[in-house]
């Protein structure tokens, strides 16, 4: 039996980005398979650099390394594996299904977002490292918002966190070790085709995107449609006016009825 992949775990109580920080470990040479953990991270960021911050101590804040062997066109299942880690050990932890809006949020089943997930490659390598890094980071909304109450407005009804969802408080060090088990053999199927094509049609089985009308922003313009599937490399594809395009990388908004 292999041993286990994610055995260096490095925990911070405060850190300023524990994907930063891993970054700046690869650059220096460290393996695949370094965890970072924070209690608070003082410059941690989403998607197209959104802030978000919560209580020290209250929500699960952590990244991993991974040296995948990876076409450039499916870098993106590195992000992809984390996310379905966290809903297998969401749902092995607490017994909750949480979906998938592409390409890595976490929702509950009202659509609010309980996660985020945020991939950062460095596409020269470290020196002496035969794969280039890819660093996962995750923020899971565990124990903070208690309630609506500790929300700005304009998150109320956007937000939520695995506490508010069960009705009592989450063990974040539990849900830790089930996410990195639950990890382990998705990061070991992307070493082959095959494995591959697996994590994708998991991507797609738990996907609240597909059937929905969409706005995909992508660095050159934005363009509005509906998610038709997820393709066997895990893109996305859209009916933008009969015109099916696909989706490799790119912000999607799920656009709600009357807005």
């Amino acid at each position: 039996m292999p041993e286990p992949r994610f055995t260096d775990i490095r925990h911070f109580d405060s850190i300023d980005s524990t994907n930063r920080y891993l970054l700046d470990e690869a650059r220096a040479g460290a393996p695949g398979g370094v965890v970072a953990v924070a209690d608070h991270q003082s410059a941690g960021r989403g998607r197209l650099g959104r802030r978000w911050e919560a209580p020290p101590g209250s929500n699960l804040l952590m990244s991993v390394l991974l040296r995948p062997d990876l076409p450039a066109e499916q870098r993106h299942l590195a992000s992809a594996v984390v996310a379905l880690a966290a809903t297998e050990a969401v749902l092995t932890t607490q017994g909750l299904e949480l979906g998938i809006k592409w390409p890595n949020d976490l929702q509950a089943s009202d659509g609010r977002k309980v996660a985020g997930v945020l991939a950062e490659a460095d596409l020269t390598g470290a020196e002496g490292s035969e794969l280039p890094p890819v660093v996962v980071g995750i923020g899971i909304n565990v124990n903070w918002p208690a309630t609506d109450q500790d929300l700005p407005p304009e998150l109320v009804g956007v937000a939520t966190s695995l506490r508010q969802l069960v009705g009592r408080p989450v063990d974040r060090s539990a849900l830790l070790d089930a996410l990195l088990a639950a990890l382990d053999p998705r990061v070991e199927a992307l070493e082959s085709a095959a494995g591959r094509a697996c994590q994708a049609a998991d991507l797609a089985s738990r996907c609240t995107t597909v059937g929905t009308r969409v706005r995909v922003e992508l660095s050159e313009g934005w363009f509005e449609g509906t998610a038709t599937q997820v393709t066997a490399e895990g893109h996305l594809v859209v009916d933008a006016g009969g015109v099916a395009r696909t989706v490799v990388a790119g912000d999607v908004i799920h656009i709600r009825p009357g807005s």
